[in-house]
């Protein structure tokens, strides 16, 4: 036997005290996605906000931010998705023990995704002036890709540097300061960054986080290799 829908009466509040909640969340929701240029909103500010109006039930802050994702989806056609996040690998105990963690995030944070078709997206939401930005993120992503998911930051920046990206550049044309650029991919949750001390010292590792391993962008990445795989091909035949 399925489980009653909750209601606001439920939480003891009118369906205006319940619309306005919602409202509100919606709302900072999509400035926060936007102030912050994408980052992921933590599941616990989303509570804070509710909470702080003086709401104590227990379950109303989950019953409102589902409610939330209902209309963002029915309305604005977005997709709030929570990450479920991930953790940096670690080859051994004693490696774990030794990891200094330096990504940033909260174990439950949500992140909206248009729902619209990819042309129609391309159309009339996309920003072009931000596709650096964009083009950034797809070619990082796919350098951590082909090193197996997870790279040293030096080697990172020396694939970077051969496509002109510069790790202490801090007047690039398009990303001006480029270190804080790859840094802000940790902040969006597409990379994971730690410092491991070893034997031999410590050394900082790039690796994929919950948002790269989004089925979607695995295939666009592999696509995009495929193309390059076959491209370099018929160049050696032309030569």
């Amino acid at each position: 036997m399925s489980a009653t829908p909750e209601t606001s009466s439920q939480f003891d509040i009118s369906d205006h005290e319940k619309d306005k909640l919602v409202g509100e969340v919606i709302r900072y929701i999509l400035f926060k996605t936007e102030q912050s240029s994408g980052c992921p909103i933590r599941r616990e500010d989303l509570t804070q906000l509710i909470t702080s109006k003086g709401y104590k039930q227990r379950n109303l802050p989950a019953f409102v931010i589902n409610e939330a994702k209902s209309k963002l989806s029915s309305i604005f056609g977005y997709e709030l998705r929570e990450l479920q996040r991930s953790r940096p690998s670690a080859s051994s105990k004693s490696t774990r023990a030794s990891q200094s963690h330096l990504s940033t995030g909260d174990a439950k944070s949500y992140i909206i995704i248009s729902q619209l078709p990819a042309d129609i997206y391309k159309k009339f939401v996309e920003d072009t002036s931000s596709s650096h930005v964009t083009g950034l993120t797809f070619v990082v992503i796919g350098i951590i890709h082909l090193g197996g998911g997870k790279i040293t930051e030096e080697n990172l920046w020396h694939h970077l540097k051969r496509l002109g990206v510069h790790e202490n550049d801090e007047s690039h044309p398009n990303f001006a300061n480029t270190k804080l650029a790859v840094e802000a991919l940790v902040q969006q949750r597409y990379l994971q960054k730690e410092k491991v001390n070893g034997p031999e010292g410590s050394a900082v590792y790039y690796e994929l986080a919950e948002r790269a391993s989004d089925p979607e962008i695995n295939d666009r990445i592999k696509e995009y290799v495929t193309k390059i795989v076959q491209k370099d091909a018929t160049s050696l035949e032309a030569d």
